[in-house]
C-alpha cells in the first residue's frame, strides 16, 4: 500500500555565505538554477501539485522561474529556521496525510533515487520518521546523530551544542527527512527556540516525536557527494563541474564525439545527436537540440537554438535563439543572435551578423555583412559589405529580398524596401525605393575621372 508523498522543498533562504545579492538558489549549476534541479528531481517522484516550495527571499523570481513547473508554494516570510519553515506548510498539507519529505532547494545532487529509497525505507517500517545520515571522517558543522541500542535515532545535536563525547561522533545529519503526516504535524509546534541562533530546528523533531513514544529510524547513505548543499561559490564551482562532466559522459557515451571534453560545456537539458562533433571549448547553452552528423567548430557558443542533421558551424561563432535546417554552413566568426531561421543549403560566412532574419534555402551571405529584421529568399546572394538599414531612430523596419535576387557588395538597403526576385543590385548602391523583380537598380553616384588632377595638384594650379 503506497502512501501519498508530498514534498517539501525549502527554498526561503538568502544565503548569506554565497557573498551574493541573488537568492541561493536563484544560482545556477550545469546549466540550470540549483532550485530547478531539485524540482526536476521531485517531478519524477510525485506529481508537481505534491510538491510545496518555501519561499522567501526574492520569491517573485523563484515563483516565475518555477510556474510552469506547476509545483505549489508557500511563503515564508521571516526566515526562523527549518522547523519554521516546514510549520508553515501545514495549512495546506496537514489534511492531505500521507507522508512528507523534506527537501532542501540548494541540494541540486540528490538522486530521485536516494529520495524514492528514503520512501520505501519509511514505507516499510512503522516510525513516525526516517531521516538520511551519512558517515564522515570530519563531520565538522554537520548535526551528530545519537542512536539507541535498537539503531533508532533518540536526537540530533547540533555542533554547538555537542559535547566532546559527541563531537567524535561520526554519523552526521543530512537534514533530509520523511515523515508520516499524523505524527509531524501533531507534535510540530512542540519546536522550542532555546538554542544559540533562537531559531525552530527541525532537527529538534527527532527527539519530540522518540518523547512522544513513536521511533525515528535512520538510513545511511554513502554517497556523500548526494548530500552537498551548496553555501559558497566555490561549492557552487564544484557542483557545476560534477554536472558538467555528467553530461560530456552521457553524450559520448551516446555516440557525439568531444574534443577534449574538459573545456567544452553542455548544459544538463540540451540534446545532441549521434555522430556530431564538438570542438574543444565550445558551448553549448539552454535548450538547444542539435542534430545528427553536425560539427560544431572551437570557441563556438549556441544556445536556446535548434540544429538539425549535418549543420556545420566554423570556429568562433555565437548562435542565439535560432533555427537552422539541414546541411547549412555557417562561420567562422559569425553571429546569429536572436530569432533567426536558416533554411537548408544556406551559407553564412565569416563577420556576417543576423537579426531576426528567415534566410532561404540556398542563400547565401559569405562575408561582412549585417542582414536585421530581413525576410530573404531562396537562393539569394547578398555581397560582402551589405547591410540593412533597419532602424530609423524610432522603429524598426523590415528588409524583404525575393527569391533569386543579387545583391552587390557594400549596398545599403534602407528598410522599409522591397527587392523583387531575380532582381539585381548595383555593388555600392543605397537603395530607398522598391526594386521590380528582374530589375537591375543602381543607386550611387556617376564616377568622374579628371585628367593630370594630381600633377597639377603638385605644381599649386
Amino acid at each position: 500500500m503506497h502512501s501519498k508523498v508530498n514534498i517539501v522543498i525549502l527554498a526561503a533562504g538568502l544565503g548569506t555565505r554565497m557573498k551574493s545579492k541573488k537568492a541561493k538558489v536563484l544560482h545556477k549549476a550545469g546549466g540550470r538554477t540549483l532550485i530547478e534541479h531539485v524540482v526536476h528531481t521531485a517531478s519524477s517522484i510525485t506529481d508537481p501539485q505534491w510538491i510545496t516550495v518555501v519561499v522567501g527571499h526574492q520569491r517573485h523570481q523563484v515563483e516565475s522561474i518555477l510556474a510552469p513547473t506547476g509545483v505549489r508554494f508557500v511563503e515564508q516570510a521571516e526566515q526562523k529556521g527549518t522547523g519554521h519553515a516546514l510549520l508553515m506548510c501545514r495549512a495546506g498539507l496537514e489534511e492531505r496525510g500521507g507522508l512528507v519529505v523534506v527537501i532542501y532547494g540548494d541540494g541540486p545532487l540528490l538522486s530521485a533515487a536516494t529520495i524514492q529509497r528514503l520512501i520505501d525505507t519509511q514505507e516499510s517500517g512503522t516510525s513516525a520518521a526516517t531521516l538520511i545520515t551519512t558517515r564522515m571522517e570530519d563531520p565538522s558543522g554537520y548535526g551528530r546523530v545519537l542512536l539507541n541500542h535498537r539503531g533508532y535515532v533518540t536526537a540530533i545535536v547540533e555542533q554547538k551544542a555537542a559535547t566532546p563525547e559527541q563531537l567524535q561522533m561520526k554519523l552526521a545529519n543530512s537534514g533530509i527527512y520523511c515523515f508520516r503526516a499524523d505524527p509531524l504535524w501533531k507534535h510540530i509546534g512542540e519546536i522550542q527556540t532555546n538554542n544559540p541562533a533562537h531559531e525552530y530546528y527541525l532537527t529538534d523533531m527527532a527527539e519530540i516525536l522518540t518523547r512522544a513514544g513513536n521511533t525515528v529510524a535512520a538510513m545511511e547513505v554513502h554517497n556523500q557527494q548526494e548530500l552537498l548543499g551548496i553555501n559558497t561559490g566555490v561549492e557552487l564551482a564544484y557542483v557545476d563541474a560534477i554536472f558538467r562532466q555528467r553530461k560530456v559522459n552521457e553524450l559520448m557515451l551516446a555516440g557525439v564525439t568531444i574534443e577534449k571534453p574538459e573545456t567544452v560545456v553542455v548544459d544538463s537539458q540540451a540534446r545532441i545527436g549521434m555522430d556530431t562533433i564538438l570542438e574543444p571549448n565550445t558551448r553549448i547553452l539552454g535548450n538547444t537540440v542539435i542534430g545528427e552528423d553536425c560539427h560544431i567548430g572551437a570557441g563556438s557558443i549556441v544556445q536556446d537554438s535548434h540544429l538539425a542533421d549535418r549543420v556545420e558551424i566554423l570556429p568562433f561563432t555565437y548562435l542565439a535563439s535560432s533555427r537552422v535546417d539541414a546541411d547549412v554552413h555557417i562561420g567562422p566568426f559569425a553571429r546569429l543572435r536572436m530569432q533567426n531561421h536558416v533554411e537548408s543549403g544556406a551559407h553564412i560566412g565569416n563577420f556576417v551578423e543576423l537579426k531576426k532574419t528567415h534566410l532561404g534555402a540556398g542563400a547565401k551571405a559569405s562575408h561582412l555583412a549585417y542582414l536585421g529584421d530581413s525576410e530573404i529568399g531562396a537562393n539569394v546572394n547578398i555581397g560582402a559589405g551589405t547591410i540593412t538599414c533597419n532602424y530609423d531612430g524610432v522603429k524598426k523596419h523590415q528588409t524583404q529580398i525575393g527569391a533569386g535576387a543579387f545583391v552587390g557588395s557594400n549596398s545599403t538597403l534602407v528598410a522599409p524596401v522591397q527587392i523583387g526576385e531575380g532582381s539585381y543590385v548595383g555593388a555600392g548602391s543605397v537603395i530607398t525605393a522598391a526594386v521590380p523583380a528582374g530589375a537591375l537598380a543602381l543607386g550611387r553616384g556617376r564616377q568622374v575621372i579628371k585628367e593630370g588632377w594630381v600633377e597639377n595638384r603638385k605644381k599649386g594650379a
